[in-house]
C-alpha cells in the first residue's frame, strides 16, 4: 500500500502478477483515471475527424488532421524527456492537464456556437497535442516512484493495455455521442475526462525531490543520447525500420475519415466502430505478443507484421464492405500494436537505464515524425490520384521498406558472423 506521500511501504516478492501494481492506491487511482481519459480523447479524436470531413471534403486537409495530433511530439518529445528530467514532474503533468483541458474545452464552446473552421479545427488540435508531447515523457517517468521496482514491467504493460482498451472503447463511444448530441458535446466531455488525473495528482505528494534534478542541462543530456544511438548498429536499423513503417502505416489513419464516409458511406456511429475495430485489433495484439516473440525474433516478427499491415490496405481500398472493412482494421490493429510493441520493448532493453528515457524520446521523435510526414504525403497522393490508390501505394511502400530492412538485418548477422 501508498503512505500519505504515495511511496510504497512493504516490497513484494520478485515475479509478482501482472495486477500486482494495482494493489497500490495512487497508481490504480492514477490508471483509473488515465484509462477514463484516455476514454475522452478517442472520443475527440473520432468527433474531430468526422468533423472535418463536414466541414471540408478536401483529403489534404483531412489528412492533416493526424499530421496536427503527431507534429508537436515530433517537435517536442525531445526536450520533454529532458525537462522531465529537470522539473518536478508531478508539477509538470498537472500542468499539461490543465492546458490540455481548457484546450478542449475552448473548442467544444467554439463548436457549440458555430465559430468552428478548418483551420481553427486544425489549431485547437495542435494546442492538445503539444500538451500530450509535454506530458509523455513525464508521465512515464513517474511510474517507479508509484510502484515497487519489481512491478516496473507489469505496471508499464497495464498502462499500456488500459490505452488499448480505451481504444477499443472510446471511438465507438465517440461515434455515438456524434451521432446523437453533436461534436460539440464530444469535446466537453473530454475537457471533463482530465479531472480525474488532475485531482489524484493534486492529492498525490511525488517522492523525488525536485532538487536532485535542478543542475541537469537539457542540450548536453540530449546530445548524449543521439551519441549513443549513432553508434550502436543495431538501434540504427531499429530507428530506420520504425521511420519506414510510420511513415508507410500513416496512410490507413490519416484517409480512413474519408473512406468511411465516401467510399463506406457511414455515418459517425460507423466511423467510431471502424475506429474501434482497430483498437480492439490493437488489445488482441497485446494479448498475443507474448506468445509471438517466443516462436519469432524481433525482426522477424517486425517483417510479418509490417506485411500484415501491407495485406489489409488493398483489401480496404478496394472492397468497400463495412464487415469486412472491421475485420481488416481489426487486422492492421494488430500488426501496428506487435510492431511498435516490439521495438519499443527492444529500446528499452538495449539501451543502458541511465540513456533510457532519452533513447525512447528519440524513438518517439522518429515514430510521430514519420506519422506527421506520412499523413500530409499520403494525404496529398490521396488528393493527386485518389484514396484507394494512395492506399495500394502505401501497401507497396511497407512491403518494400520491410524488404530492405531485412536484407540489412541478414548483412549485418553476416559481418557479425
Amino acid at each position: 500500500m501508498f503512505d500519505a506521500s504515495g511511496s510504497a511501504q512493504k516490497p513484494q516478492k520478485a515475479g509478482s502478477a501482472p495486477w500486482s501494481p494495482l494493489r497500490h492506491a495512487t497508481f490504480r487511482s492514477l490508471w483509473l483515471a488515465s484509462v477514463f481519459s484516455n476514454i475522452g480523447t478517442w472520443i475527440q479524436s473520432t468527433a474531430t475527424a468526422w468533423l472535418m470531413t463536414s466541414l471540408t471534403t478536401s483529403p489534404l486537409m483531412v489528412s492533416l488532421v493526424q499530421t496536427a495530433s503527431s507534429l508537436p511530439i515530433f517537435l517536442l518529445v525531445l526536450p520533454a524527456g529532458a525537462l522531465a528530467d529537470i522539473f518536478d514532474r508531478r508539477r509538470l503533468i498537472l500542468c499539461t492537464q490543465l492546458w490540455m483541458l481548457a484546450a478542449a474545452a475552448s473548442l467544444g464552446l467554439l463548436t457549440a456556437t458555430g465559430h468552428i473552421h478548418p483551420w481553427s479545427l486544425l489549431a485547437f488540435t495542435t494546442l492538445l497535442a503539444l500538451g500530450a508531447a509535454l506530458n509523455a515523457p513525464a508521465w512515464q517517468s513517474i511510474i517507479p516512484e508509484l510502484v515497487n521496482q519489481h512491478e516496473i514491467p507489469s505496471a508499464v504493460a497495464l498502462n499500456s493495455a488500459g490505452f488499448n482498451v480505451a481504444r477499443s472503447i472510446g471511438p465507438a463511444v465517440g461515434g455515438l455521442i456524434v451521432g446523437l448530441y453533436g461534436v460539440d458535446t464530444a469535446y466537453l466531455l473530454n475537457a471533463f475526462s482530465y479531472l480525474g488525473v488532475i485531482w489524484v495528482l493534486y492529492r498525490w505528494r511525488g517522492t523525488a525531490p525536485p532538487e536532485e534534478r535542478a543542475q541537469r542541462n537539457i542540450w548536453k543530456a540530449m546530445k548524449a543520447g543521439f551519441s549513443f544511438m549513432r553508434e550502436t548498429s543495431s538501434l540504427r536499423r531499429l530507428m530506420l525500420n520504425a521511420a519506414s513503417f510510420a511513415v508507410s502505416a500513416s496512410a490507413l489513419m490519416a484517409l480512413l475519415p474519408l473512406l468511411a464516409k465516401v467510399y463506406l458511406q457511414t455515418d459517425a456511429v460507423g466511423f467510431g466502430i471502424l475506429l474501434a475495430s482497430f483498437g480492439s485489433g490493437a488489445v488482441l495484439g497485446a494479448l498475443f505478443l507474448p506468445l509471438v516473440r517466443s516462436h519469432l525474433p524481433m525482426e522477424k516478427m517486425n517483417l510479418a507484421a509490417s506485411l500484415l499491415f501491407a495485406a489489409t490496405l488493398p483489401v480496404l481500398a478496394h472492397f468497400h464492405y463495412f464487415h469486412a472493412a472491421c475485420a481488416c482494421l481489426i487486422l492492421a490493429g494488430m500488426s501496428w500494436l506487435m510492431f511498435l510493441a516490439s521495438t519499443n520493448s527492444t529500446v528499452q532493453i538495449t539501451v543502458p537505464t541511465h540513456l533510457r528515457g532519452r533513447g525512447l524520446s528519440i524513438y518517439m521523435f522518429i515514430v510521430f515524425g514519420g506519422m506527421a510526414v506520412g499523413s500530409v504525403f499520403w494525404g496529398s497522393v490521396a488528393k493527386a490520384v485518389g484514396v484507394s490508390w494512395a492506399l495500394n501505394l502505401a501497401a507497396i511502400s511497407l512491403i518494400l521498406n520491410s524488404l530492405v530492412i531485412s536484407f540489412l538485418s541478414l548483412q549485418a548477422e553476416r559481418k557479425n558472423f
